[in-house]
């Protein structure tokens, strides 16, 4: 393969996942990311790890605020083990709502929290097991690991993490601590063009080299010979990430604010109609990678100046299984096997 690709696993019958990662190996892709939807990735990941021999075995991502930092570093320790070094931890904020509503923890001020979790999560994983952690005094944990030893040395000295970044102080906190930078999958190549920018600062400003951060962009790719199918069946997952009040000023810096202010009020509404009748085709193909085969190889062609690797998804939302399953296939067909 001429790229580095990754795919999307969750939880499956084992015979299953065996079948698609012996396939995904064949494909010769990089690496398989374990979401944290409605489930904690580490489960999916362990038995990922266990039926393939080369992939990276990556969070992507598991919420940084639902564990212990110590739950977080002793579950990447394991898959690192099971994995022979092949873990790669991508831990994330997400939403308000979800951490506080869904999983009734503090979100507080979530670049903070984040990077709180994150080097304490790094100190375990580093120092768990030289005896040189002692008492972590933070803002949201205060943890006392002066007599914590795990009783095993890790697979590796360290374990890469990545941080996934919408906005920008997310890419500073990514290019100041993190290992690699996880790209939203709503960044638009303007997007994509700036934070690049930002990252390459931070990292110069920290005395970093951009050569030993990893960039992995992620996109929603629907790839048809018929143009506006493919835009149409696009439009869906981009008014289900529009309906995120959360993130509307991102769509306000786009020119997008009164859209996405639709979509939030038809949400409210449970209107699914009028979500996607407040997404206009432009921001579809703003936000989405939707087209023919050749444009869509030109739109990657534009990102991979600017990523190592790349996670290509098919739309996800108000669309029906069958061409769900149609669009995977097209990814593989125009992107992994050219």
């Amino acid at each position: 393969m001429k790229h580095e690709y990754w795919e999307i696993v969750q939880a499956m019958p084992a015979a299953e996942m065996a079948d698609l990662m012996r396939r995904f190996e064949d494909l010769g892709l990089y690496g398989v990311w374990a979401p944290q939807l409605h489930a904690p990735p580490f489960p999916a990941m362990a038995a990922a790890a266990m039926v393939t021999k080369r992939l990276k075995i990556g969070s992507g991502i598991a919420l940084a605020f639902t564990r212990s930092p110590m739950e977080t570093a002793l579950n990447a320790l394991d898959i690192d083990r099971l994995s022979g070094g092949r873990m790669v931890l991508g831990l994330g904020t997400g939403v308000r709502e979800w951490n506080e509503r869904a999983y009734g923890v503090m979100y507080g001020k979530p670049v903070g929290h984040l990077r709180e979790v994150l080097t304490t999560v790094r100190a375990i994983i580093e120092k768990g097991n030289t005896g040189e952690l002692g008492q972590i005094d933070g803002q949201y944990h205060k943890l006392d690991l002066r007599s914590f030893n795990p009783g095993r040395k890790p697979v590796r000295s360290s374990i890469p993490i990545y941080v996934p970044a919408l906005f920008e102080r997310t890419v500073i906190l990514a290019g100041e601590v993190a290992d690699g930078l996880l790209g939203h999958p709503v960044w638009s190549l303007k997007w994509i063009t700036d934070q690049a920018a930002r990252l390459e600062k931070t990292l110069d400003a920290k005395g970093r080299k951009r050569n030993d951060f990893h960039v992995n962009l992620w996109n929603y790719a629907a790839i048809s010979k018929d143009r506006k199918q493919a835009i149409d069946d696009m439009r869906g997952t981009i008014a289900f990430y529009s309906s995120i009040a959360q993130y509307q000023k991102y769509y306000a810096a786009h020119g997008f604010g009164a859209e996405a202010n639709a979509v939030i009020e038809a949400a409210a509404r449970k209107a699914t109609t009028a979500m996607l009748k407040a997404v206009p085709d432009e921001m579809v193909t703003k936000f989405a990678i939707a087209g023919t085969p050749d444009e869509v190889r030109d739109r990657i062609s534009k990102m991979w100046e600017y990523a190592d690797s790349m996670t290509l998804s098919p739309p996800q939302h108000f669309i029906p299984s069958a061409r769900l399953a149609e669009y995977r296939t097209a990814i593989v067909e125009t992107l992994y096997k050219h």
